[in-house]
């Protein structure tokens, strides 16, 4: 068999450029570099609902802001397929029958799903206490992306790493489940971002995560004039207080943000950013910006310039295909329909599988007559 890619988002708002560098940028280049059988790319609607099933428009409304946010950034259908969770029930199925393979407590370790219950503020209150507590669904969150992954025979997950607990519970599911019905599902593997600091783009504000609940981010939609306001607010080093003073580079976001989007040919095409009235540089390299920013001299607004700059030229040609594709909005609901045509197909033969490993497929052709006979003869005696 060969090599399948299974990845996706939750349909919770507008993709944002950590969702880029984290895991969109790579989806493009692996489903261009040919070395993949079957690519699919899923927006996780059912799993967005696991806590917000009290506001399901909001989730209804962002499908197709993800959709275009995919097609816009380079994904190609003709190459991948797009899908929505919620069109494939066979998934629900298979998390069904997962469910009997996991524990609570193994669920209560996982790292992920302890940070994520924590971020949105769930506790363990029930709701006398008039406190929102977790909900099921969201805290079984791991077993069905382990039914996302093992549906469609994904043998590799792009993932950032805060992802990385999710991919080995999935591991763990698999294990168990092919120790006890025998070799049927495939064992993924992750697939983690080649640079470093596109493992987890901080928010503009400087803290661990960009998060469009807490505000810090900068959406692949958002103007030039969007971006720039975002980056003047930008969070730098609270220490880099006169231009004149050595600034720090780790833990600035503005050069963890140019670390995951400068290229080598950015400081050729954008020297105007670093000339100013009283002071002019001229660089060639990330590094030699970094040396000067620690030796003093160079101002935050500079560096702000540039990495503003820097973003506008990745994020054009990204605005530019989206506002073509708005005017067709037909075209990108037939794309996720398509796709999730194909992607229930594939599911349905996993099921299928799974149903057979696990001996309940009873009206199976050939089965059935078997068991008639089985069971014919056990109370004729």
């Amino acid at each position: 068999m060969g090599k399948v890619i299974l990845t996706g988002d939750r349909p919770t708002g507008r993709l944002h450029i950590g969702h880029y560098v984290g895991s969109l940028r790579r989806r493009v280049e692996l489903q261009n570099s040919g070395k993949y059988e079957k690519i699919f790319i899923m927006i996780a609607d059912a799993q967005a609902l696991t806590d917000n099933a009290d506001n399901p428009e909001k989730v209804r409304q962002n499908i197709i802001e993800v959709a275009l946010d995919y097609l816009s950034a380079g994904l190609d259908p003709e190459k991948a397929c797009i899908f929505i969770q919620s069109q494939v029930s066979e998934l629900t199925e298979l998390t069904f029958f997962y469910n009997n393979l996991v524990t609570v407590q193994r669920l209560q370790r996982n790292p992920t799903v302890k940070a994520e219950i924590q971020m949105r503020g769930f506790n363990d209150s029930d709701e006398a206490d008039n406190k929102a507590g977790t909900p099921v669904g969201f805290f079984c969150y791991p077993i069905s992306q382990a039914a996302d992954i093992t549906a469609f025979k994904a043998t590799t997950v792009p993932v950032g790493e805060d992802q990385a607990p999710m991919i080995e519970q999935t591991r763990e599911i698999v294990h168990k489940f092919n120790t006890v019905y025998g070799e049927t599902l495939v064992m993924p593997e992750m697939l983690l971002p080649d640079n470093a600091a596109c493992l987890r783009l901080p928010g503009t504000d400087g803290k661990a995560k960009m998060s469009k609940s807490l505000g810090n981010c900068i959406y692949l939609s958002d103007s030039a004039e969007e971006v720039w306001v975002k980056v003047k607010g930008m969070y730098t080093d609270p220490l880099h207080l006169q231009v004149s003073d050595p600034g720090h580079v780790e833990g600035n976001t503005v050069f963890t943000y140019l670390d995951a989007f400068c290229k080598p040919e950015h400081f050729a095409k954008f020297r105007e950013c670093f000339v100013g009235k009283k002071v002019s540089f001229e660089f060639n390299s990330l590094d030699e910006v970094k040396a000067q920013y620690q030796a003093g001299g160079l101002g935050d607004m500079m560096i702000k310039s540039f990495l503003n700059a820097v973003l506008n030229d990745t994020l054009e040609p990204i605005r530019a295909r989206r506002h073509e594709l708005e005017k067709n909005i037909p075209y990108v609901y037939e794309v996720l329909r398509k796709g999730s045509e194909i992607a229930r197909a594939e599911a349905a033969d996993t099921l299928a599988a799974v149903k057979r490993s696990m001996r309940i497929n009873y009206f199976d052709s050939g089965v059935l007559d078997a068991l008639i006979a089985e069971q014919s003869a056990k109370y004729s005696k």
